[in-house]
């Protein structure tokens, strides 16, 4: 059976909330809990229920969709919905899954649902990833079992992979991202586009590197920001 998604939507638009209500009403997996007019009311719809997905309009009287955030603590998958551009990168650093400029079309806004499937299939398969300490690699005709707690870095080449241990280098077909996707979200992080690192075996930072086990790994200028939030 698929997975329902509870949904909530919060505009001060009475025909913002009707539209958005109508596209719910089209996905077979989304379930509509409620439509709130003011982050207030959104607040105690948020403390009854589970909610999975919020749908939230920036510009709102008393308490902004930006400003309801930050109060959150459980937070469920949030797509922003705005006629406002300016607040995108303030939105992406609290951690939003997408950010919808109105006016959208039913297209656009499954975008943004699909966005949210496919971050929750990832996040399923990490979590049972971490039920185990380690990941099997298929390499020179044989299977490793590599522990997690000796894993330092992986190295990315072409169409390959290098597993830097503490004890040794194993080279294998594999790809970073399918890695990336996988491997527990608690234990690495990827730093540039041919590096994941053990966020264990982290020992200094600074502009341009991290330092793993004495070697100097680059951080990426697009990975920085992610990989700061990670480790604070």
């Amino acid at each position: 059976m698929k997975k329902k998604y509870n949904v909530l939507i919060v505009d001060d638009e009475f025909l913002a909330r009707k539209l958005l209500s109508e596209y719910v009403s089209k996905v077979e997996i989304l379930n509509l809990v409620d439509t709130c007019p003011d982050a207030t009311s959104a607040m105690q719809v948020l403390n009854k229920e589970n909610i999975d997905i919020l749908f939230l309009d920036i510009q709102m009287p008393d308490i902004s969709g930006m400003e309801m955030l930050k109060l959150l603590n459980n937070r469920p998958s949030v797509v922003l919905t705005t006629a406002y551009s300016e607040y995108a990168v303030d939105a992406f650093a609290l951690g939003v899954v997408d950010y919808l400029l109105k006016p959208f079309d039913y297209a656009r806004f499954m975008q943004a649902i699909n966005k949210i499937v496919n971050k929750n299939v990832i996040e399923s398969q990490t979590e049972t990833n971490s039920l185990n300490d380690y990941i099997l690699v298929k390499a020179d005709y044989k299977l490793y079992k590599v522990n997690y707690e000796d894993l330092l870095y992986i190295e990315g080449q072409h169409e390959y992979v290098t597993f830097h241990t503490t004890t040794k280098r194993i080279t294998a077909l594999y790809s970073l991202r399918s890695l990336e996707e996988t491997l527990p979200k608690d234990k690495f992080v990827r730093t540039h586009k041919s590096f994941i690192v053990s966020i264990k075996n982290i020992e200094d930072i600074d502009k341009l590197n991290v330092t793993v086990a004495g070697n100097k790994i680059p951080i990426g200028a697009s990975y920085r920001e992610a990989l700061i939030e990670r480790l604070s």
